[in-house]
């Protein structure tokens, strides 16, 4: 899907992925974001984590993401939520970015492992932006149980994209980070991401029936419900690790 089609889909959402505000506190918690934590949030979407977290616990930060309508609700909810003296955003390739060695007290990337060519390859490019003891915070999906044998491609994976809890346990030991801490997303928080995407891209189609994207996004919303109904319900977890560098 292009850029644009996910920023239609998601043009509801706040958090861009199956956790709800609660966990996202949570996560600050058991992460120790307090006043003055800096953070570094790769891929960051709408900015939701750096700017609650700067209202909750008084950090702050910098995100970065490619896309220009999820970066400027970033920037807007900074202003709201009265956090735009800690944060701020920029708009641009995640994986080109290039941040001060050793700058941030925690550096992140929820969600958008891609950006580094898999989970190994998304700690290593955070890795360098991290103060010696910080933290590198990841979020993936991972297996509940073994999906059939058609379900990771229903869902949009490769074959070896994602693997079981102890499986991502292994990775992240192989890119030489220690796991410390975790919040995973359940089925209601998973319900919520899902379900609110069919909403907005059913209104989006009501209401564009003429743009050049419309068959894209009708074949969208049909093939991600119906995987999701049939396989990502079941067997599709997802989790945001937190994990030290050894």
């Amino acid at each position: 899907m292009s850029l644009r089609h996910h920023e239609i889909a998601e043009a509801r959402h706040r958090i861009l992925n199956p956790l709800v505000e609660s966990q996202l506190r949570l996560l600050g918690e058991v992460a120790d974001v307090g006043p003055g934590t800096r953070v570094l949030d790769l891929a960051s979407g709408k900015g939701e984590m750096l700017c609650r977290w700067a209202e909750w616990f008084g950090s702050g930060g910098i995100g970065v993401d490619l896309s220009a309508v999820f970066t400027a609700a970033a920037v807007a909810r900074a202003r709201e939520l009265g956090a735009a003296d800690r944060v701020s955003f920029v708009e641009g390739d995640a994986a080109a970015y290039v941040a001060e060695p050793g700058a941030f007290d925690m550096a992140a990337c929820l969600g958008a492992t891609w950006i580094g060519g898999g989970l190994v390859g998304t700690i290593d490019l955070l890795r360098p932006a991290v103060r010696r003891g910080g933290l590198l915070m990841v979020g993936e999906p991972f297996w509940l149980e073994e999906p059939p044998l058609e379900a990771p491609a229903a869902l949009g994976f490769g074959d070896g994209d994602y693997l079981s809890l102890g499986g991502t346990l292994d990775r992240l030991e192989s890119a030489e980070v220690e796991l410390v801490e975790m919040v995973l997303a359940n089925h209601d928080s998973w319900d919520r991401y899902e379900a609110a995407h069919w909403r907005t891209i059913a209104d989006w189609l009501a209401a564009n029936a003429d743009d050049p994207d419309h068959a894209a996004m009708r074949r969208f919303l049909d093939e991600e419900r119906r995987a999701y109904m049939r396989y990502g319900r079941r067997y599709l977890g997802w989790g945001v690790f937190v994990t030290r560098p050894r």
